[in-house]
């Protein structure tokens, strides 16, 4: 009896000492108040283990015979070496890791862009293509996450997306492989693909350290290939972050019929994406650009009548959104005029609907801009590393207030208190009308003229142009706060068979750019085909002396308008920030009768009557 007893008890000091020897040699991840906190072991570089391997997918898309392969190249701490740590991955996947720095200049190459100066409805002359080379070292952008998350227990992974960088394939803005190549690289990190030591090689490896919970984050592109690869329903990818993503290349590169831009990129269309990140191998690229860019691009993008079609059906990912089980935070910013924030709302709206766990966070500023850090490392410490931190009751809306860094919490966006409120547009002098709560009574009309060499801005600044309408409310008294998708109404008729149409809202007076945040005058916008006015899929050629009536949204957003600013409805044509430029002097008559304008204000119509009243 004494014998049993005697051995149980050398047991127990046996397993204490061996707990105690393995704490001291195998660091653990460390948190506290619910998130992953730095552990010096992890954080000293000289320790941490980096690797370069190709993932292997199940598809071909350069022809060459043999299943792709991802380059992939990963950070993690020294103490996963020994394969007793496990670990979760935060990973991110991108097109532009492949591209030699001085390829950034073509974004700037002109050149390289559909020229603008187009007439509606013609066939635009085909522009320059152009010509990258690749990296064939490390990619240059590889590194810039690994001292945020490897420190806190994570393994980085980044992988170079079809055709760009060292990965094999082809570049499809959009296509089916973008989103399978990320999913490759997971299927690997929980167990079920295969990589190699060389991009043509047969030395398998594995990923031991991996506990096989993944995470992705990215912004841009890179967001949108996160959404991509939740899309395919992958095991094992639990959550992710997207920043700015592209959730539809059609709203991307048109809007509602219209042929449109992304701001700051006049000209661009997928095809000229795919130009810029084509950096993958080069004797591949006569091949792919020919069955991807020619056959199916530059084909199907359709610069001529600017509808919606199955190509770009298939590059929307809310209609892949059944698949998804991951959760999510979506960030964006309120006035990122280049991807534009119905990007991300309409995919939350989705998401949410569906059931999924989700967080939105929203700011004021332009494109990009990563959540609070701490709103990240809580979604990643309880989907990634299961603890219970009560993540999932945090506030489900985080919105960064005008002037101020940190967000306020919300229930919702848009806000519970939002209501719809309808502006009629009132006749004025010198092409300066009114918003008002009241419809007009008899028949109105006024006509702008058509002219791309006026920006917006100049519109607004100018007190009288014949080359745009202004309505104005009167002046705040106090501060209304605008929450939700203000909707427009315009009863037009054109002088020609095709035009643009651009609407602003504004806050007047316009203020000098140069001592403005980029929320100080631009509330929202919204561009649309007239021809469109009944289908997004074909549009009708306009009869000058017929009315259409045009009805669609402006960009989500989420303001306070300040008190001593007058709200501005500007309508115009041609927006030579964003539409093609066709020759000035298309006549639009708007009926004002039939035309109006729909803001959610938080507090309704009883809120904006106080504001402008003072009382």
């Amino acid at each position: 009896m004494h014998l049993i007893q005697n051995r149980i008890i050398l047991l127990l000091i046996t397993t204490l000492i061996s707990n105690e020897i393995f704490s001291q040699t195998t660091p653990q991840p460390v948190f506290s108040n619910g998130e992953a906190q730095i552990v010096p072991e992890f954080s000293d570089r000289e320790t941490w283990i980096n690797e370069e391997l190709w993932v292997e997918t199940n598809f071909d898309s350069d022809g060459d015979g043999r299943m792709d392969r991802m380059h992939t190249f990963i950070t993690r701490p020294g103490q996963t070496a020994s394969g007793t740590l496990k670990l979760p991955v935060v990973y991110t996947s991108s097109p532009y890791y492949g591209l030699k720095l001085w390829a950034l200049l073509g974004l700037f190459d002109k050149n390289r862009f559909w020229n603008v100066k187009n007439e509606l409805g013609e066939l635009p002359k085909m522009h320059k293509h152009g010509k990258l080379g690749t990296r064939d070292k490390w990619p240059f952008m590889s590194f810039y996450m690994n001292t945020t998350w490897v420190p806190r227990g994570y393994v980085m992974v980044y992988s170079s997306s079809p055709g760009t960088g060292l990965s094999d394939g082809a570049p499809t803005v959009g296509g089916d492989n973008e989103a399978l190549a990320p999913k490759a690289v997971i299927d690997w990190l929980c167990g079920r693909g295969k990589a190699f030591t060389t991009r043509n090689g047969d030395e398998e490896v594995k990923a031991f350290w991996c506990s096989g919970k993944v995470g992705m984050t990215g912004t841009s592109y890179d967001g949108t290939l996160c959404i991509a690869a939740a899309t395919t329903g992958v095991q094992g990818l639990e959550a992710i972050i997207p920043v700015a993503p592209v959730t539809s290349f059609y709203h991307y590169y048109r809007s509602n019929g219209l042929v449109r831009s992304p701001g700051g990129y006049l000209g661009e269309d997928v095809d000229v994406l795919y130009d810029f990140i084509n950096c993958g191998e080069k004797s591949k690229r006569k091949y792919i650009t020919a069955v991807y860019r020619d056959s199916i691009l530059v084909k199907n993008q359709d610069r001529i009548t600017g509808d919606y079609n199955d190509f770009w059906a298939s590059r929307d990912y809310i209609s892949k959104i059944d698949n998804m089980h991951a959760a999510m935070i979506m960030a964006h910013g309120f006035n990122d005029w280049n991807v534009m924030p119905e990007q991300s709302y309409r995919f939350y709206l989705a998401a949410k609907e569906k059931g999924l766990p989700v967080q939105m966070y929203y700011h004021q500023d332009d494109h990009g801009g990563d959540p609070p850090f701490k709103m990240m490392n809580r979604w990643f410490t309880h989907y990634l590393f299961g603890i219970e931190n009560g993540v999932e009751n945090d506030a489900q809306v985080q919105i960064v207030r005008e002037h101020e860094v940190i967000p306020t919490a919300y229930n919702e966006f848009p806000d519970k208190n939002a209501m719809d409120v309808k502006f009629f547009l009132q006749s004025g002098n010198n092409n300066n009308g009114a918003l008002a709560l009241n419809p007009l009574k008899g028949n109105a009309s006024d006509t702008l003229i058509d002219d791309y060499h006026y920006s917006g801005a100049e519109l607004c600044g100018d007190k009288y142009s014949e080359h745009r309408l202004l309505f104005v409310s009167p002046t705040l008294k106090d501060d209304i706060r605008i929450s939700g998708i203000p909707q427009v109404t315009i009863r037009l008729s054109s002088s020609k068979a095709a035009a643009n149409l651009s609407v602003w809202l504004v806050a007047l007076p316009w203020e000098d750019e140069k001592e403005t945040e980029v929320y100080d005058n631009i509330i929202t916008r919204g561009w649309a085909d007239p021809q469109n006015f009944n289908s997004l899929t074909k549009g009708t050629v306009l009869q000058n002396d017929t009315y259409y009536q045009v009805t669609f949204d402006l960009m989500p957003d989420d303001q306070i308008i300040p008190a001593g600013k007058q709200i501005g409805l500007l309508i115009f044509s041609s927006d030579k920030e964003f539409t093609l430029w066709p020759k000035p002097g298309t006549e639009l008559t708007i009926d004002l009768l039939n035309s109006n304008i729909t803001i959610p204000i938080v507090g309704g119509q009883d809120a904006f009557e106080q504001a402008v009243s003072g009382q």
